[in-house]
């Protein structure tokens, strides 16, 4: 993973800047979601409950998957020490294990003298469909 320590200050962003990452998740990921969120649904974790379901099979959480949106701001851009301050999403579709997403972040908005950012926050599947929209307000120190 890339960590960027490039940018000095909030000047030296622009409108239009992008940056991502990508993630295959496993089940084994999702299994430490489980523990460390404490949802333990079991379209997540139990194949035989997610076969009956509409997806036919197990899911990744959520907020997993958009955790990817938080490492491309947190290590990418804005990246080091910039803090979240609002985010929303937009689930479209679900996410199984074994997809392969995409994070993807474009800056929209900068305003200099608080030091925030606007930024679209979009996780891609493998099969190029949209599975989280949504925005994200940064604040960027420096």
């Amino acid at each position: 993973m890339i960590i960027n320590k490039n940018m000095k200050s909030i000047n030296d962003f622009y409108l239009g800047q992008t940056a991502e990452l990508t993630h295959c998740y496993s089940e084994e990921e999702v299994n430490r979601f489980a523990e460390i969120s404490g949802d333990y649904n079991p379209v997540h974790l139990d194949a035989e409950y997610a076969k009956n379901t509409r997806f036919g099979k197990k899911l990744v959480h959520g907020f997993l998957s958009g955790s990817l949106i938080s490492a491309v701001l947190g290590n990418v851009c804005p990246g080091e020490g910039s803090i979240y301050m609002n985010q929303n999403m937009d689930f479209l579709r679900p996410v199984f294990i074994g997809d392969t997403i995409t994070a993807k972040v474009v800056v929209t908005a900068i305003d200099k003298e608080k030091k925030q950012m606007t930024l679209t926050t979009t996780c891609i599947n493998q099969n190029g469909k949209t599975v989280i929209d949504g925005s994200a307000l940064m604040y960027y120190p420096y």
